[in-house]
């Protein structure tokens, strides 16, 4: 039976780290170019084997997601990645993407966090021009640095809302920090208007899903999936409205899941969850975008109905302007109304 291309599948991207947007070659060339000696699990034995079951193992990546951050020495070389990270989800058929990127991992190299940020943004503009696909910015904190400098972010974001910046998110181990003490920043990213998305709800179960609802107040919930394990946070998501974003490839890399058959894509959708499907690092997983919908097909039968649902949930649950929102609905129409290709 023939099957339509899902990189044709008109969809948005809601779950996209700067660092783990870069190319893996531009890795290497970058690292190259400056002497940098990368580990081998970048090199050749890449993408890395990786698990987070412990916090050794969270460790590990971090140490690898912080040794890519190393390459990036210039502006040059930051405009250079939105441009290839846009350039690729073109590629993979979205139509809109959102990326996140915590300054404060790059601030003392560029010359303050204001000013990486103004270059973000600046660098997000530009991609989105060349590549034709719409391109947003979310400024995420990090769990594992003290609250005050989430709040530092938060206002910083605010300052932006409206011009650049459309969403304030919350990432690392969710195991480390607490989750209640972030409240307040939240708070400020949500007197200015701005979208709230943060992770939870990956490493941890339901409980810290409802820690995030009542403190956090998230429009989406990065992973979420573990909601599926607790009827009622499943309830609670569908009641408060708030979507999911499910990256498959990364849950079983990180070792949430054993396998792609286990991630609960039908189990939220059928509680009333909307889920946008992202790649959350392509650079140490190993697939991007489309790559997300296609395992679905392999290992969990999706149809090609389904996967056109998927795809609408992530535009609607996008923050992507109303034009490019109806545009991109029907042309999820028109994709599924075209004949299956023959292979």
């Amino acid at each position: 039976m023939g099957m339509r291309p899902v990189s044709l599948l008109p969809k948005a991207h809601l779950h996209l780290h700067f660092t783990g947007s870069m190319r893996h070659a531009t890795l290497l060339e970058l690292a190259d170019r400056d002497g940098i000696r990368l580990p081998a699990s970048l090199t050749e034995d890449w993408p890395p084997q990786l698990s987070t079951t412990d916090e050794k193992g969270w460790f590990r990546f971090q140490r690898l997601y912080d040794v890519a951050r190393s390459v990036l020495r210039t502006e040059e070389d930051v405009r250079r990645l939105i441009l290839e990270a846009a350039l690729d989800d073109a590629a993979d058929g979205s139509v809109w993407t959102e990326v996140q990127v915590d300054p404060s991992g790059y601030g003392a190299r560029f010359g303050g966090i204001t000013a990486f940020t103004d270059l973000v943004i600046d660098a997000v503009r530009e991609a989105s021009e060349r590549s034709g696909i719409g391109v947003g910015l979310v400024v995420a904190a990090n769990r594992t640095r003290h609250p005050l400098d989430a709040r530092t972010l938060a206002r910083l974001a605010a300052q932006y809302a409206g011009r650049g910046v459309l969403g304030f998110g919350l990432s690392n181990d969710e195991r480390r920090g607490d989750t209640t003490a972030f409240g307040p920043a939240f708070a400020i990213a949500e007197r200015a208007g701005l979208a709230l998305v943060p992770h939870g709800g990956e490493l941890l179960g339901p409980a810290h899903v409802t820690q995030c609802l009542d403190h956090l107040h998230p429009d989406r919930l990065g992973h979420g999936v573990r909601a599926s394990e607790d009827e009622a946070v499943l309830g609670r998501l569908a009641e408060q409205g708030v979507a999911l974003e499910v990256c498959p490839t990364s849950n079983v890399s990180l070792g949430v899941y054993a396998t792609l058959e286990e991630v609960p894509i039908r189990t939220l959708t059928a509680a009333g969850v909307d889920v946008a499907l992202g790649a959350d690092d392509p650079l140490l997983f190993g697939s991007r975008l489309a790559g997300q919908y296609a395992v679905l097909r392999a290992a969990q039968d999706f149809t090609d109905a389904e996967l056109a649902e998927l795809a609408r949930m992530s535009v609607r649950r996008s923050y992507a302007p109303t034009d490019i929102v109806e545009a991109a609905m029907t042309c999820i129409d028109g994709w599924l109304a075209a004949p299956p290709s023959g292979h």
